[in-house]
């Protein structure tokens, strides 16, 4: 069912284990030139395209591309009970979570009357993308909302595909889960054409343009991302979803292989990878997941996950190559579950979320752990992280320098510009010392 790759007795580079490590075929450069199209179309026709857009790719012709608010109070009235208290539940553990990445002001002081003060700033509107697809996604709404809030963003808008089922508009449940945040500006939009009309505006739907795109979405949603980076800023391009579990002989094979299946069920291309230096939980493990997947209610799904190319197990010599070998994958969920998962974690450099010990599975951080489940995929977690407050925040200096502090520092600043052949440079220091 699912590919082994045997590592044991190889001590492959940094440079090897990069061609060693399965991946899926995803080429998000594949997408560019029909994302390019998509949002090249909105920028000419705004709304028309979009309206054109969701009639060919979602198969339902919306009514209206932006929801009034009626509709969301609606939606927020409709909830079931039991989904609204755990949504609400998720946004007071985000949000706790999410005020712990808030940095604090300083300020240096560098001499008498000479400092340098470092602030953060918040960017002033966002454009939130929840996808539709498989599945349906309140907590993205979450995971994307709250932290905004947190930051201080003071305008948000959601995107989030049209469906047939509904007429055109976003799922209800998705409406539910902006409205007990306070969004009223949603707009039945997706793909490429959405995050176009975000990147650009929309003048006659009263779409003004957003300064940082975030969320999940397909691959033409994250060429979309790519391209209009530059315009607007992004978080990353997230593709399809990783699981990447490091256990050792003490693991239950059983809660290894369940939680596996849990990511398999995403997507026919969503990576489920243990590493493991034993053998014998590789062979139980292997043996749990031809007996549970045929169970699971997305069972074709999880068949041709698990059998492509992107999921494996993964046998090496002991727990330092193990995390040798996440380290280059860079996971977007990594699970340690061994018999001292602090001492794995210790050696763990490069991923998105981890999640220690058996009862920390990936399913927690999901929906209620308070941790932020938008996280970067195909080994951007090597140099990216997921999102959070900080996403939506700008790092500024402030310089004060009174006019003694100036005139301290007035030589350095004479002979670096002088070097640098840059005369007014210096020239703008000394005007200031010097008689009119």
């Amino acid at each position: 069912m699912i590919q082994t790759i045997d590592l044991r007795g190889l001590k492959p580079s940094r440079a090897e284990l990069l061609d060693l490590i399965p991946r899926s075929l995803t080429d998000v450069s594949a997408a560019t030139a029909i994302a390019s199209e998509l949002i090249d179309d909105v920028r000419r026709r705004g709304a028309a395209a979009l309206i054109d857009q969701a009639t060919r790719l979602d198969g339902v012709r919306p009514d209206r591309v932006r929801l009034d608010v009626a509709t969301v109070s609606a939606a927020v009235r409709g909830l079931r009970p039991d989904v609204r208290d755990a949504l609400e539940e998720a946004i007071d553990r985000v949000r706790a979570a999410s005020r712990a990445q808030l940095p604090t002001p300083t300020v240096t002081r560098l001499g008498p009357g000479a400092e340098v003060i470092q602030r953060w700033s918040p960017v002033r509107r966002v454009g939130l993308y929840v996808p539709g697809g498989k599945a349906v996604y309140p907590s993205s709404v979450v995971m994307n909302v709250v932290p905004a809030q947190i930051a201080g963003v003071s305008s948000i808008a959601l995107a989030s595909p049209p469906q047939r089922e509904f007429g055109g508009s976003v799922h209800p449940t998705i409406l539910g889960a902006a409205g007990l945040l306070g969004i009223d500006e949603v707009y039945a939009m997706g793909g490429a054409g959405a995050i176009g009309a975000f990147a650009w505006g929309v003048a006659e739907l009263g779409l003004d343009p957003v300064q940082v795109i975030t969320g999940p979405g397909n691959v033409y949603v994250a060429a979309a991302k790519r391209l209009v980076r530059g315009q607007v800023g992004i978080d990353s391009e997230a593709g399809p979803t990783e699981i990447l579990v490091i256990a050792d002989a003490t693991a239950d094979a059983f809660l290894v292989a369940s939680d596996l299946l849990s990511q398999a069920e995403h997507d026919e291309l969503a990576a489920a990878v243990l590493v493991t230096d034993s053998p014998e939980l590789a062979a139980r493990v292997r043996a749990e997941l031809e007996r549970l997947a045929p169970l699971t209610a997305h069972r074709a799904r999880v068949d041709t996950a698990l059998r492509g190319q992107q999921s494996a197990v993964v046998l090496v010599d002991d727990l330092p190559a193990a995390a040798a070998f996440s380290n280059v994958y860079g996971p977007e969920h990594l699970e340690i579950q061994t018999a001292e998962p602090d001492a794995v974690l210790d050696l763990i450099e490069s991923a998105g979320a981890i999640f220690l010990g058996e009862n920390s599975p990936v399913s927690l951080g999901d929906y209620l752990a308070g941790s932020n489940h938008v996280l970067p995929t195909g080994g951007q977690a090597r140099f990216t992280p997921g999102l959070g407050a900080y996403t939506f925040l700008r790092p500024q200096q402030v310089i004060r320098y009174d006019r003694e502090a100036l005139r301290a520092v007035e030589a350095g600043i004479v002979a670096l510009a002088t070097a640098e052949d840059l005369p007014a440079h210096a020239a703008a220091v000394t005007a200031r010392f010097s008689e009119r």
